[in-house]
């Protein structure tokens, strides 16, 4: 479709007929101090060869350095054929309309969506997804909340991730119930189980672990899932590389009852740092109080297949705060994104994927070992990403990325009421880290010992 701007005749007629002298007057009801701090100063439009150029010249400018980042946003390699499937002219649009039958095409990239998510985490049924990571936790609470009815108390390891704390903290707030308690780590850098089972009363409504969690660490789902059980709370994983799901086992075989996880290592680039896709799956028993849109598979009156938008109603977008949840939408193309490169890699090549992942990373931590004097911080498992104590971390990580080579995150400023993790460096390593990279890293860190 050609966009057809409006003639300034046919402008006057449309504010001759509302009754008002300009386009400024439409907005009198803003106040004018806001107005005028508002304006945009634009220059005179361009030729579509001039914006191409400049856009190309501002693109050149990007020079993203070697990077050994992680912590929630990860670098795979994507293929081809995502781009161009999902560029395609039938998901030019990744909202689901409002009349939604009449788009089966999007409803079934929602479904396939939806199964993929059921399959890897074990569970009964999944959303059309949700925002990211971090907004899927907090809806996870919010189911927990409703679902345990008088229960507030909230347990949650002190691993998952900070920033999906944060988020949940703020939605708690405003929902006015649910107190959110962090449970310490161990020497492990798994959930403290003494310590929780200590927490543990009538009152908790969720037990939640990482998996893995924010410091890489495999945590013990199985056994964190049978205390939350032992007093009839929920057990809920959360998870920021959901391409560890196709080495463990499922949070579903684990227990959990709700598995919250970020998307993004499915076929979406790092971008820096979006966007993301929020996957939630939950067991049957509680679809009724799942978040978001669910999109379901039935027959018409012919018997020919057909989808359906099931448990969305009207309900979600109209009663707010006696609604179940206020997303009451998707994200649909990233959502899309994450379905074709499932269905690229397949359940062999996934698992393949995760487990040159996990021993790209477990032979740069022995590495580093040898080489470099740095033991993992934490004795538990992990996936393809681990931490370690970097002496004057701050002042060596600074000098490192002004080198030219990132060499993972910085744990203390993610995690300020943790001060023994204040000079940890988390690292990651992905089938995308290149050697020539690895053995600079190992360098440097090598180097700084020798210092």
């Amino acid at each position: 479709m050609r966009f057809l701007p409006h003639t300034p005749s046919d402008v006057a007629r449309m504010l001759d007929t509302i009754g008002v002298s300009s386009i400024d007057d439409l907005f009198d009801t803003v106040p004018a101090s806001l107005r005028e701090s508002a304006a945009i100063d634009l220059p005179d439009g361009i030729g579509e060869r001039e914006v191409v150029a400049e856009l190309s010249r501002l693109a050149a400018a990007n020079d993203p350095l070697p990077s050994f980042q992680g912590a929630g946003c990860y670098h795979h390699f994507v293929p081809a054929a995502v781009s161009a499937i999902m560029s395609r002219s039938e998901f030019a649009t990744a909202y689901t309309p409002y009349q939604p039958e009449v788009s089966q095409g999007t409803l079934q990239a929602c479904f396939e969506f939806q199964t993929y998510v059921a399959m890897l985490t074990g569970l009964d049924v999944s959303n059309a997804s949700l925002y990211d990571g971090a907004s899927a936790f907090a809806e996870a609470l919010l189911m927990a909340l409703r679902i345990g009815r008088k229960k507030d108390r909230l347990l949650v390891s002190a691993a998952i991730h900070p920033e999906y704390l944060a988020v949940a903290r703020t939605y708690l707030d405003g929902y006015g119930r649910g107190e959110l308690i962090e449970i310490p780590l161990g020497a492990d850098g798994r959930t403290d189980l003494a310590a929780l089972e200590s927490a543990l009363g009538d009152d908790v409504a969720a037990v939640c672990t990482g998996y893995p969690n924010f410091m890489g660490v495999i945590d013990d789902l199985g056994s964190t899932s049978r205390l939350a059980k032992r007093v009839g709370a929920l057990s809920i994983s959360v998870t920021t590389e959901a391409l560890a799901w196709a080495l463990l086992r499922t949070p579903g075989e684990c227990g959990a009852d709700i598995a919250v996880a970020e998307g993004q290592s499915f076929g979406l680039p790092p971008s820096y740092g979006g966007p993301g896709v929020g996957l939630v799956a939950t067991r049957r028993d509680f679809v009724r109080q799942m978040p978001g849109r669910l999109v379901g598979e039935t027959v018409d009156e012919h018997g020919r297949r057909g989808y359906v938008l099931t448990l969305a109603t009207r309900e979600q977008h109209i009663r707010r705060d006696k609604a179940t949840s206020n997303i009451c939408t998707n994200q649909g193309l990233a959502a899309l994104c994450a379905t074709v490169y499932l269905s690229l890699a397949g359940r062999r090549g996934l698992r393949r994927l995760a487990v040159e992942n996990a021993c790209a990373a477990r032979k740069v931590a022995d590495r580093l070992a040898a080489e470099a004097g740095l033991e993992v911080a934490f004795s538990g498992p992990f996936f393809n990403e681990f931490a370690v104590a970097v002496p004057d971390c701050e002042r060596w990580f600074a000098a490192t990325v002004a080198s030219g080579l990132v060499p993972g995150v910085r744990v203390g400023p993610l995690m300020p009421g943790q001060p023994e993790l204040g000079d940890h460096l988390l690292i990651t390593v992905t089938e995308c880290s290149r050697t020539e990279d690895i053995d600079e890293l190992v360098e440097r860190l090598a180097a700084r010992k020798a210092a």
